[in-house]
């Protein structure tokens, strides 16, 4: 059964280069190099409405198993990776869309941490009535560096999954947080 990479974000250039867009941006600057080995998926309509687009491309739940979302998350660091399974959508509206559409919880995400963190590490998220300005809004120039970094470990997390399966991929990216 082949792999199907979803890069979640909103459509329009008006979004480019948002926090909310980093799975899609990521999953595109890096189709040149996972692309021949995988089905890759940029949805066309907007974050909320992913589930219908992937839904397309995953008819069963066998094949949700082989599902892998790329997303923005709110709960991590700037730069932070994790891979998780079956896991729930933790208030990502573009991750409870698939789990509606799919009817299961059981794919793979990559969770690209977006919030700033104070130097000891501790998560400095916009209150709750400024989050949809923050996830909309541009990277900073002084996050790119971090926001290179966690592409080459998005990178490093999709060879891994793609090579050696969930299991070696997990253990190598998980233990650098």
């Amino acid at each position: 059964m082949q792999w199907i990479l979803v890069g979640l974000g909103n459509p329009g250039e008006e979004y480019t280069g948002s926090r909310h867009n980093v799975g899609r941006e990521f999953l595109l600057a890096l189709e040149g190099k996972i692309g021949k080995r995988a089905k890759m998926l940029t949805p066309d309509s907007y974050m909320n409405n992913s589930g219908a687009a992937v839904k397309k491309l995953v008819p069963s739940l066998k094949a949700a198993k082989q599902l892998v979302v790329l997303h923005d998350e709110l709960d991590m660091p700037l730069g932070a990776v994790k891979i998780s399974f079956g896991s729930g959508s933790g208030g990502h509206r573009g991750v409870d869309s698939i789990i509606k559409a799919l009817k299961t919880k059981d794919f793979i995400r990559i969770r690209i941490g977006i919030s700033p963190a104070t130097p000891s590490g501790k998560l400095k998220k916009p209150d709750q009535e400024k989050i949809i300005d923050f996830v909309l809004g541009k990277f900073k120039p002084s996050e790119q560096a971090k926001l290179k970094n966690a592409k080459k470990i998005v990178g490093d997390a999709l060879e891994l999954l793609l090579a050696d399966g969930l299991a070696a991929a997990m253990n190598t990216i998980n233990s650098r947080a």
